[in-house]
Parts: C-alpha cells; structure tokens; sequence
C-alpha cells in the first residue's frame, strides 16, 4: 500500500483524490436519508503470482445494478465504466495485500429522499484489516435479537441499500451491550432471518442449512459461493425456513459475507457449538478460490494488475 490510511486515495466523481478531499453536502440525500446503493467487493492478494483478484466482479455489479433499480435512482455508468473506476483507484494506492472495495452510488444535490438525482459515485478501497471487529475474528458469540428484520414489504433487505443498515445497527448495539460479539435476526414471521451484513447457515448431519432467499435475507454472493462449494464437496445443502428453537439443535453454525468471508459461530445466546470442522474446511476452499488457487473456480476472480 503506497499511502497511509488516512492518505489513501479514492475515486470521487471522476477523480482519484486523498480520502480527506472526498466531500459530500450535509443537505444531500445521501447524507440526510442514507439514499444510496453499494458493494463491498473483496480483493484477494496471491503473493506466488504477486496479483491482486476481485472476487464474482461481474455478479456483484449485476447486484449493484438490481439495487439501484428497485431504489429508483439513476445509474449514469456501464459496467466497464464501474469496473475501470476500480482498478484504477486500487492501482493508485499500490495495494498488494487482501482488500475491501466499498462502490457506492449516491444521491447528491440537494433533493429529498424522493429524488433520482444526481447520482454520483464513490470507490473506496481500505485493507481488509482495517474493517470493523466482528469481521476480523475466528470466532463469534451471536445472540437472537430482539429486533425484527427489516420486513419485505417495508424496506427488501436484497437492496444493498444504506438506510437499511440502520435496522443492523439496533441489532448490533443491542448484541454489544448484552456482552455478545453480534446478533442474528429473526423476521417477521419470527423465523431465522440473518446477521447484521451477513448471512447464517447450521450444520447438522453434515447438511448446510440456511434461510431462503423469502426470509428477508440478502441475496449474498458469498452465501452462494460457499452452498457451491459444500456441493462441490460432497454435502448437502437446504434452503429452508429455520425456527429459533431449532439453532440449539445444530453441530456447527457460522456467518459469512463480503467482508466477513466465513466466521464460524462459537454459541447462541448460551448454546455452545464446539466443533467447527466443516467450517474450517469451506473457509479454507472459498479463499483459495478467491486467490485465484482453485482451478475449478477460477470464473470467479478478475486480475487487477
């Protein structure tokens, strides 16, 4: 990395700047509402080949893509452009270690939370260490949350959308505050939903479970990735409802996202799972294939440099 963090460059309508020149209007939007869509797209450093490789480039763009049109913003770049934008500002900074790029299309101006424009863009790039504390530990105390998860029919939690978060956050302060790492949502018909930012899947009878896509959960690429390669791997994979009760019953749980990769989850308010066997071994498998070290999964990784 050529910068220190608090010089580190990013792309700001058009522009590679120091990340203390990037300024948004407090009247914005973005800033007064959170009217903005993102990704969190993760790079992975391979050092034998010294190359730098975004993770399911082109489906995180389909997803940015989706967001903005069910939030009914205008979306003023190609594909090309959003990924030239990328590459450009990860180039600027000389990044050669794991990474998180944070591509954010935000409303400007000085509109209401009705407007469709302008929109502007962000890319933001920071070292994956750097991120928040529940993403960069081995291990999570989870607690079932008091609070709902975000209903479908009020604010889609499948939108990548900023406002959403403010729903994670209740959650997160609430797991903090009990003493827990962080929390796991229930939805409105009280069935197992998903983390703050990530998704959860159990283990029993060495069969991953997970909620369906219709329990208010994200729709993650990394949930994906990882039910590809426990098929991959011989288990079995069920997309299902999950009662709250039923968390107890499980050999092994774990959360995982973007930004959090797999982390596998060490209790459940005071349920205990002490093995993490399977875990492990999809953590291992879903980063080598996001170092580009797994030939079977090699459509997944686009070269920065």
């Amino acid at each position: 990395m050529k910068y220190a963090l608090e010089e580190r460059r990013i792309w700001f309508k058009g522009k590679i700047i120091p990340v203390h020149q990037a300024v948004i209007p407090a009247l914005a939007p973005t800033a007064q509402f959170g009217l903005n869509v993102f990704e969190g797209i993760p790079c992975y450093w391979n050092e034998q080949e010294k190359q730098l490789y975004a993770f399911r480039l082109n489906d995180h763009y389909r997803r940015l893509f989706q967001s903005a049109e069910i939030l009914q913003i205008d979306c003023p770049y190609s594909k090309e452009e959003l990924q030239q934008a990328l590459v450009d500002v990860i180039k600027a900074n000389e990044f050669d270690e794991n990474i998180s790029v944070r591509q954010t299309l935000f409303v400007d101006g000085f509109g209401s939370w009705g407007s469709e424009g302008p929109v502007e863009m962000f890319v933001a790039p920071i070292p994956r260490n750097k991120t928040s504390a529940e993403y960069n530990k081995k291990g999570l105390r989870l607690c079932v949350s008091s609070w709902k998860r975000n209903s479908e029919k009020a604010m889609p939690p499948k939108i990548k959308c900023g406002a959403n978060y403010i729903n994670s956050r209740y959650g997160q302060r609430e797991a903090l505050q009990k003493g827990f790492d962080t929390c796991l949502f229930l939805n409105e018909f009280g069935t197992v939903s998903e983390g703050p930012g990530s998704c959860f899947f159990m283990i029993k009878n060495q069969t991953l479970i997970t909620p369906a896509l219709t329990d208010a959960v994200l729709e993650s690429i990394t949930r994906d990735s990882l039910m590809t390669i426990a098929k991959d791997l011989g288990y079995g994979v069920e997309e299902c409802s999950i009662k709250p009760e039923e968390l107890f019953t499980a050999d092994e749980a774990f959360l995982c996202g973007s930004a959090m990769e797999l982390t596998p989850v060490t209790c459940i308010d005071q349920y205990t799972l002490k093995t993490h066997a399977i875990s492990e071994q999809l953590h291992k498998v879903y980063v080598e294939a996001a170092k580009g070290m797994a030939e079977k999964y090699t459509s997944w990784v686009t070269p920065i440099y």
